[in-house]
C-alpha cells in the first residue's frame, strides 16, 4: 500500500477562455474543479493504476469538505487531519495555448496543529509499504517539519519517496533519517549543491556522488525533455524518452513520482522503474487535466525509453 502526503492541498479551478482580457469581464467556456496539490496529483495516478493507495494531509474549512467529497466520489481513500483554517483554491486560467496560475497561500498552521499531524500520521503510516511526500509546506510549519515526517517513518523502516525543493529538501538532507528516493530537476539540483548543473553524465555524476546525498537509495533528476539521470546506491543511469505532443506539462512530474510508488511496491528493477516512472510523466503531459494519465499508450510508450548505465 502507498501513503500520499500533502501539505498544503487545493481545490484545482481550471478556467479555459478563448482570450484573456485584463480590466473586464471573461466568460470561461469550461470549468474543471479537481481535489490538487502535487501529492494529489500522486494518488490519482496510482489510483489510476490500480494500486491500494491512501492520501492524507492537513484539511480544513468548506473547501476541505469538498476536496474530500471529490476524492470520495473518485472512489480514492482519505484520512486527513482537520485543521481550523481554510483549505485553498488554486486557479489556473488556460488561454491561447497558455496558461495564467493564480495560487492561494493556504491557512497558517498553529503550533498545537503541527504538532498533532505528527501523531496522526505515526498512527497512520504503519501499514503502508511507501509513503510519497510531495509539494511545499503551509505557512506555520518549520522548514525542518519534512525532516520529522522522515524521521518518525524511519523508524517503522518504510520506503519514503520526498518531492520538495528549497529549505525544506535542504533540511532532510542534514538529518540522518533519509528518504529512499529524491526527485530534484535539474534547477533544484544546483540550488541543492550551489553549483551550476549541466545535463552531461559527467557533470551529473559529479554532483550526485557528493557527501550530501549519501544515505539516500535512488536520486532521480528530471531533464524534461532530455528524459532523466538517475543514481540508485552506487551506479548511475542515463534515460532517453522519445518527443511526444505536449497538452499540458504541470503534473508530469507528480505522474513519475507516482510510477516510482508503483515499481517499489512491486519490487521491479532499476531499468522497469526508471521506464514506468518516465512513461507515466509522459502520458500526463499528453492530458489536459493535471495528474491524470491513459494508459492506452503505455506499452508503446514503454518500448520507446532507453536506459543505460553509465
Amino acid at each position: 500500500m502507498v501513503l500520499t502526503v500533502t501539505m498544503n492541498p487545493a481545490i484545482d479551478i481550471s478556467y479555459s477562455l478563448p482570450r484573456l482580457s485584463l480590466d473586464t469581464v471573461n466568460r470561461a467556456a469550461e470549468v474543471t474543479k479537481t481535489p490538487g496539490g502535487k501529492g494529489l496529483n500522486v494518488t490519482r495516478v496510482l489510483a489510476e493504476l490500480g494500486e491500494d493507495v491512501m492520501a492524507t494531509g492537513l484539511i480544513g474549512g468548506k473547501t476541505g469538505l469538498y476536496l474530500q467529497e471529490k476524492l470520495s466520489d473518485a472512489a480514492i481513500h482519505h484520512h486527513f487531519f482537520p485543521i481550523r483554517g481554510e483549505t485553498r483554491n488554486c486557479i489556473a486560467i488556460l488561454h491561447k495555448g497558455q496558461q495564467t496560475e493564480i495560487l492561494e497561500k493556504g491557512p497558517k498552521i498553529t503550533p498545537a496543529e503541527a504538532e498533532s499531524f505528527l501523531s496522526h500520521f505515526e498512527r497512520l503510516i504503519r501499514p503502508f509499504e511507501v509513503i510519497a511526500i510531495s509539494g511545499s509546506l503551509p505557512d506555520g510549519l518549520a522548514s525542518d517539519y519534512y525532516a520529522e515526517l522522515i524521521r518518525l517513518a524511519d523508524a517503522y523502516q518504510k520506503k519514503i519517496i520526498l518531492d520538495c525543493s528549497g529549505d525544506p529538501l535542504l533540511e532532510v538532507l542534514k538529518n540522518s533519517a533519509k528518504p529512499f528516493v529524491i526527485k530534484p530537476n535539474l534547477e533544484e539540483l544546483s540550488q541543492l549543491t550551489g553549483e551550476s548543473a549541466a545535463a552531461d553524465n559527467q557533470s551529473l555524476k559529479a554532483l550526485l556522488s557528493q557527501p550530501m546525498f549519501e544515505g539516500i537509495s535512488w536520486v532521480i533528476v528530471s531533464l524534461g525533455a532530455e528524459g532523466a539521470f538517475a543514481k540508485h546506491n552506487e551506479t548511475f543511469y542515463r534515460v532517453r524518452i522519445p518527443e511526444i505532443k505536449v497538452a499540458n506539462p504541470v503534473g508530469s512530474g507528480d505522474s513519475t513520482v507516482a510510477g516510482i510508488a508503483s515499481s517499489l511496491l512491486h519490487g521491479l528493477s532499476d531499468t522497469e522503474l526508471l521506464k514506468k516512472a518516465n512513461v507515466l510523466g509522459m502520458l500526463n503531459a499528453q492530458e489536459k487535466m493535471t495528474g491524470h494519465v491513459n494508459l492506452a499508450d503505455y506499452e508503446k510508450l514503454f518500448k520507446q525509453v532507453h536506459v543505460e548505465e553509465v
